[in-house]
């Protein structure tokens, strides 16, 4: 990127800004530089889908017996200006899937970011999706993107991996949806969900692939996909994941770290005060004591506060403290007094998730 500075009497032309962030990437933490939950989750299987790297889940339905460990890896595309990628590892296999099977890795946007491509109107826009896929199983994968809003509608494309274990780019080109069904609420809540189907029962692969948008139709959803969980040597990596209002892929638009942490820090962040205290004075025993805990940045929703603990207290007890409310903002914590002390202080260390 260059920065150029403008003398008091020269203009803005579209020139001076060309390379400027302009956040075209309606995907967040496309290069999986972000693992705010740790590196590694072991154990995903029936039941427990979820977020290991920020904005990324593993996701299932049904009841497959397939075992897979998720990771944040190094392993990326050469001279690409990747540093990171997710890595799905299959640990125990299924080699038959049962008719309600399915699993891949998904995404999902806020419908107010979307307005802008205007779905449900004559003038809705077209999008690409490029990523940056690689795995040893080749063969024909899905993507499927779902808007459940109003009518649920939905779109799937086939892409194929070609060459086993190699770095390969896939553009898929997304139409416009210009059906008054199709149209994205105007809200914080989910507007779309993306996923890189890894498997699918018959029930999600014995129709045929759109060449549009539908009504959403289970059997179309995951058309030739290949079983990823047929073997433990099969490995899935994905990065550069790409998301823009255009008819082709442009290149990936690489964020600062600290604007990318922010914005993944909307929907999930942790805090741990370390050396900082949180209060500090005078108690009575048994009396009940308040504290307002500020967000490091708004979160999308009130956020579900979990393992929230106190830590390197005097003067309060150390079970968990209650929460009394909490907003986009923060929460208010109410801890009770163990001891008639000048000197009480304590700590708090938690999470918030306030994802789709």
């Amino acid at each position: 990127m260059t920065i150029t500075r403008l003398g008091p009497n020269q203009d803005i032309t579209a020139a001076k800004i060309a390379g400027t962030i302009n956040f075209k990437n309606l995907i967040i933490n496309g290069d999986m530089s972000i693992a705010q939950r740790g590196t590694l989750v072991s154990g995903l299987t029936n039941g427990s889908s979820q977020y290991l790297i920020d904005r990324f889940r593993w996701a299932e339905g049904g009841a497959p017996s397939a075992v897979f460990t998720m990771s944040q890896d190094t392993d990326v595309p050469t001279g690409q200006g990747f540093v990171k990628s997710l890595k799905l590892d299959c640990t125990t296999a299924q080699g038959s899937l049962a008719a309600g099977d399915r699993f891949g890795l998904d995404t999902k946007l806020e419908g107010q970011n979307l307005q802008f491509l205007k779905f449900g109107t004559a003038n809705a826009e077209s999008l690409t999706l490029s990523f940056w896929v690689k795995s040893n199983k080749t063969g024909t994968y899905n993507i499927w993107i779902y808007k459940e809003d109003g009518t649920a509608r939905s779109f799937a494309s086939n892409y194929t991996i070609s060459s086993a274990s190699t770095w390969e780019k896939k553009t898929i080109n997304i139409p416009a949806d210009t059906a008054a069904s199709g149209a994205i609420d105007n809200d914080n809540g989910e507007g779309f969900r993306i996923t890189w189907m890894l498997a699918a029962g018959s029930n999600f692969n014995s129709g045929t692939t759109p060449t549009s948008w539908e009504n959403y139709t289970a059997a179309n959803i995951g058309v030739n996909n290949v079983n990823f969980a047929d073997d433990v040597a099969n490995n899935f990596w994905l990065t550069g994941v790409q998301l823009e209002a255009d008819t082709s892929a442009s290149d990936f638009e690489f964020l600062p770290y600290d604007v990318n942490l922010d914005r993944c820090m909307r929907y999930y962040q942790t805090y741990q005060s370390g050396g900082m205290i949180c209060w500090s004075g005078t108690t009575i025993s048994g009396a009940n004591y308040f504290q307002d805990v500020r967000h490091v940045v708004p979160m999308r929703t009130s956020a579900t506060i979990g393992n929230l603990t106190v830590e390197n207290r005097n003067g309060f007890n150390t079970s968990n403290p209650s929460i009394d409310y909490g907003n986009t903002q923060g929460f208010r914590a109410t801890l009770q007094s163990n001891a008639n002390t000048n000197e009480a202080y304590f700590r708090f260390k938690y999470t918030a998730d306030a994802e789709l």
